[in-house]
C-alpha cells in the first residue's frame, strides 16, 4: 500500500474535502464545554481524538470516551497501562486505538487493552508523548528516543541519539505524510525520516540564539520543538517560540508580534487540508496561509470571542457566548464542520457557524 492510499484514507476517514477547504477559513462557535460536573474524570485534558461516532479524550485520571451524549472512563484498572493519557491516534487500516501514557503504550482492539513497555517489548521509554499512526506503521515520541512498531511483522525499532541526529533521545512528538516522518526533538530542532532511503535529516534553528530569532525565515524558529503536523504539502512546527511553516524549500517563521497567532508558547499543532489548528497557551489560532481566526474565553464570564486578522489587522471580531472553556490548550481535534478541544479546565466542541 502506498502513502498515497493511506492520505486518502485518512482525509476520507476525517470526511474533509481539501478541494472546497481553501475558499474561505471555518468559523467555530456554538460552543459546549464538558467538565467534571458533565462526566469527566479529570478536568485537565491532554489530548482529543475523534473516532466515528466516539470522541476519545486522554486526562490524568484515564481514557474517557464521549458517546450517544455520554462519558465512559478507563482506566488501570480496565487494562490502561497508565492513568496519564497524553496522546490517542486511530489506525485507518485496522480501526485500532493507539494511547501514549505516562506509562506505556496501548493498542485498543475489540474492547481489549495490549499494552507495550520497555520490559516486553522494543519500546524505547515508557514515557510516550505522541503517538501516530502511518498506515501499518506506529510512531511515537518518547523521552528516551521515537519509536517505531510494523503492527504486520511486529518489529521495532528505536531512534536516539545513537543513531539519529540529535543531542538528546528526548523527543516530544511525530507525525508522518509522503513517505517521510518528522520527529520533534526537545533541542533538536525536527528531525525528518525518510522511510523509503531510510536517511535522517535534521533541521535546526541555524542562528542558534535561544532567545530570540535573529535571522527571520532561516529555518526552523528554535530548536526546542513541541509538535509537528504535515498536511498538502506543508509541514507545521510548533515551538514554545512561535510557529514554523516549512514547503520543502523555505521556511517562515510566525509570532504573536507579527501575525494573528494567539501566543508564541504552542502546546500541539495540527494540520487538517490547508487549515492548521494552533493550541496556544492563551488562545487556539487557525491559520490557512492568509487568515487567522483566535479563539479566547474572557477571563471574567464564559464567554469570549473569535478575532480574525490578516498579518497583525483585525479585521473582525466575533462574539461567541460561550467560548472555549479555558484558553490554555492542549490538544485538538477536526471532522466535517465539528471541532473538539482540550484544555486545562475541561473539553470542548464547537461547531462550523459560517
Amino acid at each position: 500500500m502506498d502513502f498515497t492510499t493511506i492520505e486518502s484514507m485518512e482525509a476520507a476517514r476525517k470526511g474533509y474535502n481539501i478541494k472546497n477547504g481553501a475558499e474561505e477559513m471555518p468559523v467555530y462557535g456554538n460552543w459546549k464545554n464538558f467538565t467534571v460536573k458533565d462526566g469527566l474524570p479529570d478536568d485537565k485534558a491532554y489530548a482529543v481524538r475523534i473516532n466515528g461516532d466516539q470522541v476519545l479524550v486522554g486526562t490524568h485520571h484515564g481514557l474517557t470516551v464521549y458517546e450517544n451524549g455520554k462519558w465512559r472512563t478507563y482506566t488501570t484498572e480496565d487494562g490502561l497501562a497508565h492513568d496519564g493519557v497524553v496522546s490517542i491516534d486511530v489506525n485507518v487500516l485496522t480501526g485500532d486505538v493507539w494511547i501514549g501514557t505516562l506509562g506505556g503504550l496501548n493498542r485498543w482492539s475489540g474492547g481489549k487493552f495490549e499494552t507495550f513497555n520497555q520490559f516486553n517489548s522494543g519500546m524505547p521509554n515508557d514515557l510516550v508523548y505522541n503517538v501516530f499512526c502511518f498506515g501499518k506503521d506506529v510512531w511515537m515520541a518518547t523521552g528516551g528516543g521515537a519509536g517505531h512498531y510494523d503492527t504486520y511483522t511486529k518489529e521495532w525499532e528505536i531512534f536516539t541519539e545513537q543513531n539519529a541526529p540529535m543531542h538528546e533521545p528526548w523527543t516530544y512528538a511525530v507525525s508522518a505524510g509522503d513517505g517521510k516522518v518528522w520527529i520533534a526533538a526537545w533541542g533538536g530542532g525536527v528531525i525528518e525520516y525518510n522511510t523509503a532511503t531510510k536517511h535522517f535529516r535534521d533541521y535546526i534553528d541555524p542562528d542558534g540564539f535561544m532567545e530570540i530569532d535573529l535571522e527571520p525565515d532561516d529555518g526552523v524558529i528554535h530548536d526546542i520543538t513541541t509538535a509537528t503536523s504535515y498536511a498538502d504539502g506543508i509541514l507545521w512546527v510548533a515551538t514554545y517560540f512561535g510557529l514554523s511553516r516549512y514547503d520543502g524549500k523555505n521556511w517562515k517563521g510566525y509570532f504573536d508580534h507579527d501575525s494573528g497567532l494567539a501566543t508564541n508558547f504552542i502546546n500541539f499543532v495540527r494540520a487538517e487540508g490547508p487549515v492548521v489548528f494552533i493550541c496556544c497557551d492563551n488562545g487556539l489560532s487557525t491559520f490557512n496561509g492568509d487568515t487567522w481566526i483566535t479563539y479566547k474565553k474572557n477571563d471574567n464570564n464564559e464567554d469570549g470571542k473569535a478575532i480574525v486578522m490578516k498579518d497583525t489587522t483585525v479585521i473582525e471580531e466575533i462574539p461567541l457566548s460561550p467560548c472555549i472553556s479555558h484558553n490554555f490548550i492542549i490538544g485538538v481535534d477536526t471532522e466535517d464542520d465539528v471541532i473538539w478541544l482540550a484544555t486545562s479546565k475541561g473539553v470542548s466542541r464547537g461547531e462550523r457557524i459560517n
